[in-house]
């Protein structure tokens, strides 16, 4: 799996040059609302392209649109009107691509600003009350896939850098609105072109919250298994099933445990598990079903960067078991493992993993899925680690606590934690921005528990585009944006490209 270092911050150093084009011109900013209409309709056609990830296809001519046909229209789209509109254009071999705002030709050795949207969007599932790929706008909101996740912020950065360029004005770096074709399933778009055209000196991603994200915790995604060397005699009790979850990064609402062998026994274990019910107030049921008997536990789910909003029904499942006793003795220690060293904890408690820190908080831990049979068991747990700790922090605790059991670990996915300061350069004018433009004085940046374009490009944060008051209707049906945040951001946007890449920047 895709991992990315984080590089520091380059920040912009103070110059002698006068230029009339830095001065503090607001004009682009009333050039902004004569735009609105234009806007939306560039809104409108790109949510007409259904931009659903797809697989590989190739053209007559052999072309390959490694992301499927719509996905490619919509880049095709985006890229005729930033043309349209008087930018440049680069097209990273239907990966992904860019709008660019040149630079004074003295200045193009600075590197690029990247403001780093994407054009794919998820599913439109079902529950619409029209057609998702054809936009609507009602009641001061716009209807449609993609609207606010993420081709509105994307049209609304196009129309600032726009206004902009209108207003005359020439960016002392080039600015780039990247164009990505795969966020909503992973990081191939993005790698294939910080591959071909690097990474930029700094920028942002439009796909999180107002006022500011300057930092995202790191994910650390591993399975913890165990192979078994010998099996039970069939007449044995055996644990020959235990199924939870789906995901790792979410909190697994079923498990499930099918139990064979020794029938004799199966009174007696429905008997506790109705005394465990009674004990614990946890829903948990069994129920005979031909020669085996197939336990049920009901737990609440959640999202796996909030597992204190849900329970884990593979605990409880673990939890129960713990108590049952089976044929083997392997399998019944790496139940007694995971309830001695997991069980409902959050935080890594008791796996040497417990880290936090005075920025971001605690870890996160949360047991996404569970898979025993009778010759492997495995456990995959997603990780949400502090700030100012890597992966390798969290994996030399946990190695600790595994020491000599059977028990090993896999690991999956690893992003790295993200984290600028706020009296960096780069917090301070996005900050600005915003606060111009809303006057929230009190806004204060945040740090989340997801991931964004700023865990795969160096050097950005993720700013907007969902403001605090705003319905998230991202990822569900009806998904919509409102006209006046569509606006709004784009005007935020116009002022932070102003004074990150026109006025004079110093440290």
């Amino acid at each position: 799996m895709w991992r990315s270092s984080r590089q520091k911050i380059t920040r912009l150093r103070s110059s002698n040059q006068n230029s009339s084009t830095r001065k503090n011109n607001m004009g682009y900013l009333e050039r902004l609302k004569s735009y609105k209409e234009e806007m939306t309709e560039t809104l409108r056609e790109s949510v007409s392209k259904p931009s659903v990830n797809g697989d590989p296809v190739r053209t007559a001519e052999g072309e390959l649109l490694p992301f499927g046909r719509g996905v490619h229209d919509a880049l095709i789209h985006m890229l005729d009107k930033g043309r349209e509109l008087g930018f440049e254009t680069f097209n990273d071999d239907n990966y992904a691509g860019h709008i660019e705002f040149p630079a004074a030709e003295s200045d193009k050795n600075k590197g690029y600003f990247g403001v780093v949207g994407h054009l794919d969007v998820v599913p439109v599932g079902t529950g619409w009350d029209g057609d998702p790929f054809v936009m609507e706008e009602k009641d001061g909101f716009l209807y449609g896939r993609g609207t606010s996740d993420d081709k509105g912020p994307v049209v609304a950065c196009l129309y600032a850098m726009k206004a902009l360029k209108d207003e005359g004005l020439v960016p002392h770096m080039p600015i780039r609105l990247v164009l990505g074709l795969d966020e909503e399933t992973g990081p191939s778009s993005v790698e294939h072109y910080a591959e071909s055209c690097g990474h930029p000196a700094m920028g942002f991603t439009p796909d999180g919250n107002f006022p500011l994200v300057n930092g995202e915790l790191g994910i650390f995604v591993f399975d913890l298994a165990q192979k078994f060397s010998s099996k039970p005699a069939k007449e044995e009790l055996r644990l020959t099933k235990f199924e939870a979850g789906t995901a790792h990064n979410a909190v697994p609402e079923k498990a499930k445990a099918v139990i064979s062998g020794d029938k004799a026994n199966f009174d007696e274990i429905a008997e506790k598990v109705s005394a465990y019910r009674e004990e614990t107030g946890y829903e948990i049921s069994s129920k005979k079903q031909g020669a085996a008997l197939v336990i049920e536990a009901t737990g609440k789910a959640a999202h796996g960067a909030h597992p204190y909003l849900g329970l884990n029904a593979a605990s409880i499942m673990f939890d129960f078991l713990g108590r049952v006793g089976f044929a083997s003795e392997e399998l019944n220690d790496f139940i007694d493992f995971y309830n001695s060293h997991i069980g409902f904890d959050l935080h890594g408690e008791r796996m040497g993993c417990e880290l936090s820190d005075d920025i971001s908080g605690p870890l996160i831990f949360n047991v996404g899925v569970v898979n025993i049979n009778e010759d492997i068991a495995t456990v995959s747990v997603n990780i949400r680690f502090p700030v100012t700790y890597s992966d390798e922090d969290v994996l030399l605790g946990i190695q600790q606590e595994l020491g000599d059991t059977a028990v090993g670990i896999v690991t999956r996915m690893v992003q790295p934690a993200v984290y600028m300061e706020p009296d960096s350069l780069m917090v301070r004018k996005l900050m600005q921005a915003y606060t111009d433009i809303t006057d929230d004085a009190d806004a204060k940046p945040m740090i989340i528990r997801g991931g964004t374009y700023a865990k795969m490009i160096n050097n950005i944060l993720a700013f907007g585009a969902e403001f605090p008051d705003d319905e998230n209707t991202m990822h569900q049906a009806n998904e919509k944006f409102s006209v006046d945040s569509f606006m709004k951001m784009a005007h935020i946007y116009a002022r932070a490209l102003y004074l990150l890449c026109f006025e004079e920047a110093t440290e």
